[in-house]
C-alpha cells in the first residue's frame, strides 16, 4: 500500500513538473483561428519603456505584433498573453479607433492622421514608425473582420468599447463620452441622402469639417476643394488640397457616404426649389470681390457675376438646386402678375400686402372715407436682381415704397374731387392713374399693369356718405325706371309688331294659297273666257247657219205649204162644189174632227148611267142624250144660229150632267172650240 502511494505521489509530481515545464516554463499557448493575442513582456534585458506603450525594440511592455491562430510558446516567466476574438464590424456600421501610442497631435489637429502603412490599423509597427499619432483617428473601420492590437488601439462601436489597457478604467469616461457623441451624430452609420417621396423637395447635406486649419479672415465658409477627396470620405486628401475646417460650401447630394463624424458632421436640408412663375435672385455671402455690372447710372448697389460676393446679376430660373444656404440666400421673385390689395380684410397668398390697409382720403367736399385699392404689377425676370439689390425683398418694396407712393397719389386725386365725382368718375380716374403711375413704377424697375379702385367706405357710425349714396341710388333707380318704362313701351310696340308679324306668318300659308288660287282662278277664268268666246263664236256661226237653214227651210216649207194650200184649196173648192156648198163642207170637217176626238179620248163616250132629259114642250123627259144636244149646239153655231135664244136646260139636268162628267163638258167644249177655230181658218183659207 505504501508502495502504491509512493508511486502515485511520484506520478503526480511528474505531471506537475511536466505542466510547469510545458505551460509555465516553456509557455505553451494555443490560439484558435478566430482569435488573436497581444503579448505583454514582463521584463527585458533592454529595460522598460519610458514614453510609449508599445515596445518596438524588445523592451518590456506590449509587443506591437499579435499572436494569430496556432500553437505558440511564451514563457509565463517573461510574457503575459491577452487573448480575445477578432474585431468584426457588421455591414452598414462604422467603427472608430483611439490610438494609445504615437506622436502627439499638432495644435491644428483634432484627429490623428491616417497612415497607409498601418494597413487599416492592423500593423502597429507600421503605424508608429510612419508617423502615426495618438488620440482619435481620422481613419475608420468599415464592414469586415480585423486583427486589431487592442493594446495600441481602442475600438469604439455602437455596442461596446474594446481595449486591454490596464488603465482602461481611468480612460473609460472619456471613451464613453466619445461613444455618446458619435451616437448623437449618427456616426456609426454611413450618411445616406436621397429624395423623400412624400415631400416636394429632395434632401442635401451641409458639411462642417472639424479638423484642419481655420478658414481665412473675413470668410464665413470654406471654399470648394473639388471632388478628389471623395466628398469628405478621404480626410487626408481633403487636408492635402488645402481644405479648412468649418462650414463647407460644397454640399452632399443623393448617395451614401462613409464619413468620419469626428472629422465632419452632416446637416440635412432640403434643396432650394424655384417654382414656376418665380425666379431666384442669389445673394452670395462667399466669393471674391466682384466687378459691378449695373453701370454707372445705377446708384442703388452693385450686381456681380457668379463666384463673387453680392447680388448675382443672373437669377436662378425655375428648377431644383442644391444651394448651400449657409453660403448665400435665394430670394424668390414672382414673375407673374402680382395683385396688391390695399384692403385690411383681404390678403393675397403671397402675403406681400398683409400690412396694407385702405387709403384714408379727404374729398373736395370734406368727406373722409377710406378708399380700397388694388394694384396689378409685374416684375421682369431680367430686372429681378435690380429690384432685390434696390429694395432687399418684395415685402420691403411694397411696405416702404409702393404703399407711400400709391397712398399719396390717391390722396392728391381725392382732394380735387367731390365724393359723388369720385364715385361717378372712377373709370376716368383709374385710367389716368394707370398712365401717371406707370412712369413712377418704371423708375423702380416695375411694370404697372392695372389699377383697380373700390367703393369708398366709412366707419359704422358715419351715415352721411351713406345718405349721399342713398340719394344717388334713388336717383339712379328713378332714371332706370324711366328708361325701363321707355323700354317697356318700345317692347310693347315691338310686341305688337311681333304679334302682327306672327299673325301674318300664321296666315301666310293661307295668303299664299289664296294668291295661288287667285292666279289659278284667273288662269281658269281666262281659259273659260277664251273657251266661252270660242264657244260664242261657234254658237254665232251655228246660229247663223241655223238661221240660214231655218230661213231656207221656212221658205221651202212656206213654198210647200203654199202649194199644198193651193192644192187643198182647189180640192176643197172641188169638194164644196161636190157637196153643194161651203156649209156642208164645214159640217163634214167638224164631224170628222169629232170622230177623231172620240176615237182618241179616254173618256167613256157611252155613259154608264143615262140621264134622260125632259122635253120642254110637253114637260116630260125625252130620250135625247148629251151628245145629241152637243151636236145640236155645234151645228146651230156653225149654221149661224144664235145660241142665246135657245133655252138653257133645266137646272136639275145640268147638275146631274156636271156630277156625272165634271170635266167632260169642258174638254168637249175645248175641242169643239179648237175645231171651230180650225174650221174658221180653213174657211178663211178656202175663202181666200
Amino acid at each position: 500500500m505504501e508502495q502504491w502511494l509512493t508511486i502515485a505521489g511520484i506520478s503526480v509530481g511528474i505531471v506537475v513538473l511536466f505542466y510547469l515545464l510545458i505551460f509555465k516554463i516553456l509557455g505553451l499557448r494555443v490560439i484558435s483561428s478566430n482569435e488573436v493575442a497581444v503579448v505583454e513582456k514582463w521584463w527585458s534585458p533592454k529595460g522598460s519603456l519610458k514614453d510609449s506603450i508599445i515596445a518596438l525594440n524588445g523592451e518590456a511592455g506590449y509587443a506591437p505584433g499579435l499572436l494569430r491562430g496556432g500553437i505558440h510558446f511564451k514563457s509565463v516567466l517573461m510574457y503575459k498573453i491577452h487573448k480575445y476574438p477578432l474585431i468584426t464590424i457588421p455591414q452598414g456600421q462604422i467603427a472608430y479607433l483611439f490610438a494609445r501610442d504615437g506622436s502627439p497631435l499638432a495644435p491644428v489637429q483634432t484627429l490623428g492622421r491616417i497612415v497607409e502603412e498601418a494597413n487599416n490599423f492592423q500593423d502597429v509597427s507600421g503605424f508608429l514608425k510612419n508617423g502615426g499619432q495618438r488620440g482619435p483617428q481620422r481613419g475608420i473601420l468599415r464592414e469586415g473582420t480585423y486583427a486589431i492590437n487592442l493594446a495600441q488601439f481602442i475600438v469604439i462601436t455602437p455596442n461596446y468599447i474594446k481595449s486591454i489597457s490596464s488603465n482602461f478604467k481611468q480612460d473609460q469616461n472619456e471613451l464613453v463620452s466619445m461613444q455618446k457623441t458619435l451616437a448623437d451624430r449618427n456616426g456609426f452609420t454611413p450618411v445616406i441622402i436621397m429624395g423623400r417621396s412624400n415631400e416636394s423637395s429632395d434632401m442635401m447635406g451641409i458639411v462642417t469639417v472639424h479638423d484642419g486649419t481655420s478658414i481665412q479672415q473675413g470668410e464665413i465658409i470654406a471654399p470648394d476643394m473639388g471632388e478628389q477627396h471623395a466628398s469628405f470620405q478621404d480626410p487626408e486628401k481633403f487636408l492635402e488640397l488645402g481644405g479648412r475646417r468649418g462650414k463647407q460650401i460644397q454640399v452632399l447630394t443623393d448617395g451614401t457616404y462613409y464619413i468620419n463624424r469626428l472629422f465632419a458632421t452632416v446637416e440635412f436640408r432640403t434643396k432650394t426649389v424655384v417654382p414656376i412663375g418665380f425666379v431666384g435672385v442669389v445673394v452670395s455671402f462667399f466669393g471674391r470681390e466682384g466687378v459691378d455690372t449695373s453701370g454707372e447710372n445705377y446708384k442703388h448697389g452693385e450686381l456681380v457675376s457668379v463666384g463673387s460676393k453680392g447680388v448675382l446679376e443672373k437669377p436662378l430660373m425655375p428648377g431644383k438646386y442644391a444651394f448651400n444656404t449657409d453660403a448665400g440666400k435665394v430670394v424668390l421673385v414672382p414673375t407673374t402678375n402680382i395683385i396688391l390689395k390695399w384692403n385690411k380684410t383681404e390678403t393675397g397668398d403671397h402675403k406681400y400686402d398683409e400690412n396694407l390697409t385702405e387709403v384714408d382720403i379727404i374729398t373736395k367736399d370734406a368727406f373722409e372715407p377710406s378708399l380700397p385699392l388694388s394694384v396689378v404689377m409685374h416684375i421682369d425676370y431680367k430686372q429681378a436682381p435690380w429690384v432685390i439689390q434696390r429694395f432687399g425683398d418684395i415685402g420691403m418694396l411694397v411696405n416702404q415704397s409702393l404703399d407711400p407712393l400709391v397712398s399719396a397719389y390717391f390722396k392728391d386725386v381725392a382732394q380735387t374731387k367731390t365724393l359723388i365725382e369720385l364715385i361717378q368718375e372712377r373709370s376716368a380716374i383709374r385710367e389716368r392713374a394707370v398712365l401717371e403711375m406707370r412712369e413712377k413704377f418704371d423708375k423702380y424697375n416695375l411694370q404697372l399693369e392695372e389699377v383697380l379702385i373700390g367703393t369708398p367706405k366709412t366707419t359704422v357710425a358715419d351715415t352721411q356718405i351713406e345718405n349721399i349714396l342713398m340719394q344717388l341710388r334713388e336717383r339712379q333707380i328713378a332714371e332706370e325706371k324711366r328708361v325701363t318704362y321707355q323700354k317697356q313701351q318700345s317692347a310693347a310696340e315691338s310686341e305688337k309688331s311681333l304679334r302682327e308679324a306672327q299673325a301674318i306668318a300664321e296666315q301666310q300659308s293661307f295668303l299664299t294659297k289664296s294668291k295661288i288660287q287667285i292666279e289659278i282662278e284667273g288662269n281658269n277664268g281666262a281659259a273659260l273666257a277664251s273657251r266661252a268666246e270660242e264657244e260664242s263664236n261657234q254658237i254665232i256661226a251655228l246660229a247663223r247657219a241655223n238661221a240660214s237653214k231655218i230661213k231656207l227651210e221656212g221658205e221651202a216649207e212656206a213654198f210647200k205649204e203654199s202649194n199644198v194650200g193651193l192644192a187643198k184649196a182647189q180640192a176643197i173648192e172641188a169638194q164644196v162644189k161636190a157637196y153643194g156648198g161651203a156649209e156642208f163642207r164645214v159640217i163634214q170637217e167638224v164631224t170628222d174632227k169629232l170622230a177623231d176626238a172620240i176615237k182618241n179620248t179616254t173618256v167613256d163616250i157611252v155613259p154608264k148611267t143615262v140621264v134622260q132629259m125632259g122635253n120642254s114642250e110637253n114637260g116630260s123627259g125625252g130620250n135625247s142624250t148629251v151628245m145629241d144636244t152637243l151636236l145640236k149646239f155645234i151645228t146651230l153655231d156653225k149654221l149661224g144660229v144664235s145660241l142665246q135664244h135657245i133655252s138653257e136646260p133645266s137646272t136639275t139636268a145640268q147638275a146631274i150632267e156636271s156630277i156625272t162628267q165634271p170635266n167632260q163638258g169642258e174638254d168637249v167644249q175645248r175641242k169643239e172650240t179648237e175645231a171651230t177655230k180650225g174650221a174658221d181658218v180653213n174657211t178663211e183659207t178656202v175663202t181666200k
